[in-house]
Protein backbone atom coordinates (compact mmCIF):
# COMPACT_ATOMS: atom_id res chain seq x y z
CA UNK A 1 0.00 0.00 0.00
CA UNK A 2 1.20 3.84 -0.91
CA UNK A 3 -0.17 6.94 -0.15
CA UNK A 4 -2.32 6.95 -3.41
CA UNK A 5 -3.93 3.82 -2.63
CA UNK A 6 -5.44 5.69 0.76
CA UNK A 7 -6.57 8.96 -1.68
CA UNK A 8 -7.95 6.39 -4.16
CA UNK A 9 -9.61 4.39 -1.19
CA UNK A 10 -11.16 7.59 -0.06
CA UNK A 11 -13.28 8.11 -3.74
CA UNK A 12 -14.36 4.44 -3.84
CA UNK A 13 -15.84 4.88 -0.20
CA UNK A 14 -17.18 7.82 -1.25
CA UNK A 15 -18.74 6.80 -4.61
CA UNK A 16 -19.13 3.16 -3.66
CA UNK A 17 -19.25 2.15 -7.50
CA UNK A 18 -15.85 0.64 -8.93
CA UNK A 19 -16.52 2.30 -12.37
CA UNK A 20 -17.77 5.54 -11.45
CA UNK A 21 -14.77 6.05 -9.07
CA UNK A 22 -12.24 4.71 -11.63
CA UNK A 23 -13.27 7.97 -14.12
CA UNK A 24 -13.31 10.32 -11.35
CA UNK A 25 -9.84 8.96 -10.85
CA UNK A 26 -8.38 8.72 -14.64
CA UNK A 27 -7.78 5.03 -13.85
CA UNK A 28 -9.06 1.83 -15.31
CA UNK A 29 -11.13 -0.24 -13.16
CA UNK A 30 -8.14 -2.83 -12.61
CA UNK A 31 -5.75 -0.51 -10.93
CA UNK A 32 -8.57 0.66 -8.51
CA UNK A 33 -9.34 -2.92 -7.76
CA UNK A 34 -5.56 -3.63 -7.24
CA UNK A 35 -5.23 -0.69 -5.44
CA UNK A 36 -8.51 -1.76 -3.15
CA UNK A 37 -6.77 -5.21 -2.51
CA UNK A 38 -3.74 -3.26 -1.13
CA UNK A 39 -5.25 -1.66 1.51
CA UNK A 40 -7.29 -4.48 2.39
CA UNK A 41 -4.04 -6.79 2.76
CA UNK A 42 -2.46 -3.82 4.70
CA UNK A 43 -5.22 -3.44 7.18
CA UNK A 44 -5.93 -7.40 6.80
CA UNK A 45 -9.88 -7.48 6.62
CA UNK A 46 -11.98 -6.63 4.05
CA UNK A 47 -13.42 -2.85 3.65
CA UNK A 48 -16.40 -3.13 1.74
CA UNK A 49 -19.22 -5.34 0.98
CA UNK A 50 -19.79 -6.51 -2.43
CA UNK A 51 -23.12 -6.21 -3.94
CA UNK A 52 -25.08 -7.03 -7.31
CA UNK A 53 -25.13 -3.07 -7.58
CA UNK A 54 -21.78 -2.18 -6.52
CA UNK A 55 -19.83 -1.89 -3.38
CA UNK A 56 -20.79 -0.67 0.58
CA UNK A 57 -18.74 0.57 2.98
CA UNK A 58 -18.60 -1.92 6.05
CA UNK A 59 -17.74 -0.38 9.55
CA UNK A 60 -13.68 -1.71 8.93
CA UNK A 61 -13.84 0.65 6.17
CA UNK A 62 -15.25 3.50 7.61
CA UNK A 63 -12.90 3.56 10.35
CA UNK A 64 -9.94 3.55 7.48
CA UNK A 65 -11.97 6.31 5.68
CA UNK A 66 -11.79 8.86 8.66
CA UNK A 67 -7.80 7.63 8.46
CA UNK A 68 -7.74 8.20 4.97
CA UNK A 69 -9.12 11.60 5.12
CA UNK A 70 -7.06 12.79 7.83
CA UNK A 71 -3.74 11.43 6.71
CA UNK A 72 -4.37 12.82 3.07
CA UNK A 73 -5.65 16.01 4.26
CA UNK A 74 -2.43 16.49 6.12
CA UNK A 75 -0.43 15.57 3.79
CA UNK A 76 -2.04 17.97 1.32
CA UNK A 77 -1.70 20.89 3.72
CA UNK A 78 2.40 19.81 4.28
CA UNK A 79 3.06 19.59 0.66
CA UNK A 80 1.01 23.49 0.65
CA UNK A 81 3.48 24.82 3.00
CA UNK A 82 6.78 23.24 1.40
CA UNK A 83 5.78 24.70 -1.84
CA UNK A 84 5.15 28.28 0.31
CA UNK A 85 8.72 27.73 1.72
CA UNK A 86 9.98 27.56 -2.08
CA UNK A 87 8.40 30.04 -3.23
CA UNK A 88 11.54 32.99 -3.46
CA UNK A 89 8.38 35.37 -3.59
CA UNK A 90 6.44 34.55 -0.20
CA UNK A 91 9.00 31.48 1.09
CA UNK A 92 10.76 31.98 4.79
CA UNK A 93 13.92 32.86 5.92
CA UNK A 94 15.12 30.57 8.70
CA UNK A 95 17.65 33.14 10.59
CA UNK A 96 20.19 33.14 13.40
CA UNK A 97 21.57 36.16 14.76
CA UNK A 98 23.69 37.37 17.74
CA UNK A 99 21.80 39.57 20.79
CA UNK A 100 24.25 42.25 20.05
CA UNK A 101 23.41 42.92 16.22
CA UNK A 102 19.42 42.14 17.12
CA UNK A 103 19.32 45.98 17.34
CA UNK A 104 21.48 47.64 14.75
CA UNK A 105 22.99 45.12 11.61
CA UNK A 106 20.10 42.65 11.59
CA UNK A 107 17.39 45.20 11.34
CA UNK A 108 19.18 47.46 8.83
CA UNK A 109 19.03 44.41 6.65
CA UNK A 110 15.40 43.27 6.83
CA UNK A 111 14.37 46.94 6.44
CA UNK A 112 16.23 47.04 3.25
CA UNK A 113 15.55 43.31 1.99
CA UNK A 114 12.00 43.84 2.59
CA UNK A 115 11.94 46.77 0.38
CA UNK A 116 12.78 44.62 -2.45
CA UNK A 117 11.18 41.65 -1.12
CA UNK A 118 7.88 42.29 1.11
CA UNK A 119 6.29 38.83 0.58
CA UNK A 120 9.00 37.04 1.89
CA UNK A 121 9.44 35.93 5.59
CA UNK A 122 11.65 35.51 8.42
CA UNK A 123 11.53 32.45 11.21
CA UNK A 124 14.26 34.69 13.43
CA UNK A 125 16.28 32.69 16.54
CA UNK A 126 18.47 35.09 18.57
CA UNK A 127 21.12 33.03 20.28
CA UNK A 128 24.70 33.06 21.17
CA UNK A 129 27.14 32.31 18.68
CA UNK A 130 27.73 28.33 19.64
CA UNK A 131 23.83 27.94 19.26
CA UNK A 132 23.93 29.75 15.81
CA UNK A 133 26.71 27.48 14.57
CA UNK A 134 24.63 24.43 15.49
CA UNK A 135 21.51 25.55 14.22
CA UNK A 136 23.23 25.97 11.18
CA UNK A 137 24.40 22.06 11.62
CA UNK A 138 21.33 20.98 12.39
CA UNK A 139 19.13 22.91 9.34
CA UNK A 140 17.49 24.89 12.04
CA UNK A 141 19.10 27.77 10.84
CA UNK A 142 19.79 28.46 7.05
CA UNK A 143 21.70 31.51 7.58
CA UNK A 144 23.54 32.99 10.60
CA UNK A 145 25.32 36.52 11.44
CA UNK A 146 27.19 35.99 14.19
CA UNK A 147 31.00 36.55 15.35
CA UNK A 148 33.68 34.76 14.93
CA UNK A 149 33.62 33.22 11.99
CA UNK A 150 33.33 29.07 12.53
CA UNK A 151 34.90 26.92 10.82
CA UNK A 152 35.71 27.62 7.26
CA UNK A 153 35.85 23.95 5.90
CA UNK A 154 32.44 23.61 7.25
CA UNK A 155 30.65 27.04 6.53
CA UNK A 156 31.08 29.85 4.03
CA UNK A 157 31.45 33.35 5.33
CA UNK A 158 30.54 36.74 3.96
CA UNK A 159 32.17 39.76 6.02
CA UNK A 160 29.52 42.16 7.07
CA UNK A 161 30.80 44.43 9.87
CA UNK A 162 34.05 45.39 11.37
CA UNK A 163 33.80 47.34 14.60
CA UNK A 164 36.13 49.11 16.88
CA UNK A 165 36.54 47.93 20.29
CA UNK A 166 35.90 50.88 23.11
CA UNK A 167 35.98 51.18 26.80
CA UNK A 168 32.18 51.86 27.87
CA UNK A 169 32.46 53.90 31.23
CA UNK A 170 29.54 55.99 32.81
CA UNK A 171 28.60 59.50 31.85
CA UNK A 172 30.98 61.83 34.23
CA UNK A 173 33.32 58.72 34.58
CA UNK A 174 37.20 60.75 35.13
CA UNK A 175 38.08 58.47 31.84
CA UNK A 176 34.87 60.10 29.71
CA UNK A 177 36.73 62.95 28.53
CA UNK A 178 39.65 60.77 26.45
CA UNK A 179 39.77 60.66 23.20
CA UNK A 180 41.26 57.14 23.63
CA UNK A 181 42.44 54.98 26.45
CA UNK A 182 44.84 52.38 27.26
CA UNK A 183 42.44 49.67 28.86
CA UNK A 184 45.00 48.98 31.66
CA UNK A 185 43.73 52.55 32.82
CA UNK A 186 40.57 50.42 33.86
CA UNK A 187 42.49 47.81 35.60
CA UNK A 188 40.95 48.74 38.90
CA UNK A 189 37.41 49.24 37.65
CA UNK A 190 34.26 46.81 38.37
CA UNK A 191 33.66 45.32 35.17
CA UNK A 192 30.16 44.46 33.65
CA UNK A 193 30.92 41.53 31.46
CA UNK A 194 28.95 38.53 29.43
CA UNK A 195 28.73 34.95 31.17
CA UNK A 196 31.07 32.86 29.87
CA UNK A 197 30.02 30.65 26.79
CA UNK A 198 29.88 34.09 24.76
CA UNK A 199 32.82 34.59 22.55
CA UNK A 200 32.97 38.17 23.45
CA UNK A 201 33.12 36.99 26.97
CA UNK A 202 36.50 35.40 25.26
CA UNK A 203 37.65 38.38 23.47
CA UNK A 204 37.25 40.91 26.85
CA UNK A 205 39.30 38.38 29.13
CA UNK A 206 41.96 37.92 26.56
CA UNK A 207 42.30 41.92 25.61
CA UNK A 208 42.49 42.20 29.65
CA UNK A 209 45.26 39.93 30.00
CA UNK A 210 47.22 41.64 27.57
CA UNK A 211 46.73 45.00 28.79
CA UNK A 212 48.48 43.20 32.10
CA UNK A 213 45.17 42.38 34.44
CA UNK A 214 42.55 40.11 35.07
CA UNK A 215 38.97 42.01 35.08
CA UNK A 216 36.38 42.07 38.50
CA UNK A 217 33.17 41.12 37.39
CA UNK A 218 30.91 43.01 39.08
CA UNK A 219 27.78 41.54 37.07
CA UNK A 220 27.71 38.88 34.20
CA UNK A 221 24.93 39.73 31.50
CA UNK A 222 23.33 37.75 28.75
CA UNK A 223 23.62 40.70 26.33
CA UNK A 224 25.30 43.56 24.89
CA UNK A 225 22.14 45.53 25.63
CA UNK A 226 21.95 44.99 29.31
CA UNK A 227 25.76 45.59 29.81
CA UNK A 228 25.27 49.48 27.96
CA UNK A 229 22.58 50.05 30.60
CA UNK A 230 24.62 48.67 33.81
CA UNK A 231 27.26 50.38 32.68
CA UNK A 232 25.09 54.18 31.86
CA UNK A 233 23.60 53.56 35.64
CA UNK A 234 27.38 53.65 37.23
CA UNK A 235 27.84 49.93 38.23
CA UNK A 236 31.06 49.71 36.12
CA UNK A 237 33.20 49.63 32.93
CA UNK A 238 32.59 47.25 30.04
CA UNK A 239 34.86 46.45 26.95
CA UNK A 240 31.89 46.57 23.94
CA UNK A 241 32.54 46.91 19.80
CA UNK A 242 31.63 50.49 18.90
CA UNK A 243 27.96 50.09 17.33
CA UNK A 244 26.84 47.11 19.06
CA UNK A 245 24.48 49.62 21.14
CA UNK A 246 22.02 51.65 19.04
CA UNK A 247 21.17 55.06 20.55
CA UNK A 248 22.92 56.36 23.74
CA UNK A 249 19.83 56.19 25.92
CA UNK A 250 21.77 55.06 28.80
CA UNK A 251 24.21 58.02 28.73
CA UNK A 252 27.23 55.82 28.78
CA UNK A 253 30.02 56.89 26.72
CA UNK A 254 32.85 54.71 24.57
CA UNK A 255 35.75 55.56 24.30
CA UNK A 256 38.19 53.96 21.96
CA UNK A 257 40.84 51.52 22.90
CA UNK A 258 44.08 52.60 22.47
CA UNK A 259 47.03 50.42 21.29
CA UNK A 260 44.54 47.77 20.32
CA UNK A 261 44.67 46.59 16.11
CA UNK A 262 41.85 43.86 16.89
CA UNK A 263 38.50 44.63 15.47
CA UNK A 264 35.32 42.15 15.99
CA UNK A 265 33.76 41.31 12.35
CA UNK A 266 31.13 40.36 12.32
CA UNK A 267 29.66 38.21 8.96
CA UNK A 268 27.00 35.94 7.49
CA UNK A 269 27.53 32.08 7.64
CA UNK A 270 25.79 29.20 5.92
CA UNK A 271 26.74 25.50 6.01
CA UNK A 272 28.44 24.46 2.58
CA UNK A 273 27.56 21.96 0.77
CA UNK A 274 23.63 22.39 1.63
CA UNK A 275 21.24 24.36 -0.59
CA UNK A 276 19.38 26.93 0.31
CA UNK A 277 15.64 27.37 0.04
CA UNK A 278 14.88 29.57 -2.79
CA UNK A 279 13.50 32.62 0.05
CA UNK A 280 17.02 32.45 1.72
CA UNK A 281 19.27 32.32 -1.56
CA UNK A 282 17.51 35.36 -2.46
CA UNK A 283 18.57 36.97 0.99
CA UNK A 284 22.06 35.48 0.60
CA UNK A 285 22.61 36.95 -2.60
CA UNK A 286 21.37 40.33 -1.26
CA UNK A 287 23.49 40.22 1.87
CA UNK A 288 26.31 39.47 -0.33
CA UNK A 289 25.57 42.36 -2.40
CA UNK A 290 25.79 44.97 0.81
CA UNK A 291 28.91 47.30 1.53
CA UNK A 292 30.95 45.84 4.03
CA UNK A 293 30.14 48.28 6.98
CA UNK A 294 32.55 49.72 9.44
CA UNK A 295 31.91 51.38 13.16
Amino acid sequence: MNFEDLRWFAVLAETEHLTEAAAALGTSQPNLSRSLRRVESAFGVQLFEREHRGLRLNPYGRVVLEAARAGTAAVDSARQRIDALLDPESGTVRLGFLHSVATSLVPDLLKAFREVAPAVRFALRQEPAHDIVQDLESGEAEIGILAPRPDPERFGWHLLEQQRLCLHVPPGHPLASRRRVELAAAADEPFIGLRPGFDFRRISEELCRAAGFTPQLAFEATDLATIDSLVGAGLGVAVLPSGAVRGNESGAVSIPLAGVRARREIGMAWRLGAQLAPAAERFHTFVRAQPVRST
